[in-house]
């Protein structure tokens, strides 16, 4: 089965994609994990992605595609999770061309929904043990003793990621409104569109992925 997975920064996709590796045997294509193992590989191909990196500019569709391509001829098993990909309908056309080629489909496109007054709260609340790397959150995790991890007993090593604050989070899901919405569509109108809720625990959301996949 070959999905991608659809949903704003900090709506879990990444999460989710682990739970489905791990639960299913499939292979979770991240773009930027790509690009940086590509980058140090000494593949032609990887030559061409440090190049175009080091030169301050955007890898191209082309390369990217590529890079997806190495990967299906590579890899085998429980199916693929795109992950940042495609972000826009010529790349969703390039992926689709891709997958016919390879005698592939997509099966299904898993839209996590959100609320986005409750993810800019979910966002900015979170911060995380520069020690260990245990996730907090203001509201719903709190160490048990305040400044010290619950995991490590570290003291006064906490951190918050910089982008991790409401003006810069209401910008990156403008962008991902924007570049996304085309896609959606574009995928309902394929029958390949399936939405759930995208805020609820990490088992629940689980759930109504296997869900959707299932139907």
């Amino acid at each position: 089965m070959n999905i991608i997975l659809l949903g704003p920064p900090g709506a879990g996709k990444g999460t989710q994609a682990h739970r489905l590796v791990a639960e299913r045997g499939m292979v979770q294509l991240s773009t930027g994990d790509m690009l940086r193992a590509a980058r140090v590989s000494g593949t032609e191909m990887g030559k061409q992605v440090a190049a175009v990196m080091d030169a301050g500019k955007l890898v191209t569709d082309e390369i990217v595609i590529g890079l997806i391509a190495e990967q299906l001829d590579s890899a085998s098993g429980g199916g693929f999770i795109f992950d940042g990909f495609p972000r826009t309908l010529a790349q969703a056309d390039a992926l689709g061309a891709l997958l016919e080629s390879k005698g592939a489909s997509l099966d299904a496109v898993v839209e996590m929904q959100v609320d986005d007054e409750a993810l800019v709260e979910r966002i900015t609340g979170r911060f995380t043990c520069g020690e260990c790397g245990e996730g907090y959150h203001d509201t719903f995790k709190k160490p048990a003793v305040e400044n010290i991890c619950d995991k490590c007993d570290a003291e006064g090593k906490f951190k918050r990621r910089p982008d991790d604050n409401e003006e810069a989070l209401r910008t990156r899901l403008m962008a991902y409104y924007k570049d996304t919405s085309p896609l959606i569509g574009y995928y309902y109108a394929k029958n390949k569109l399936k939405r759930i809720d995208g805020l609820g625990e990490i088992d629940e959301v689980a759930a109504h992925i296997s869900g959707a996949l299932a139907g």
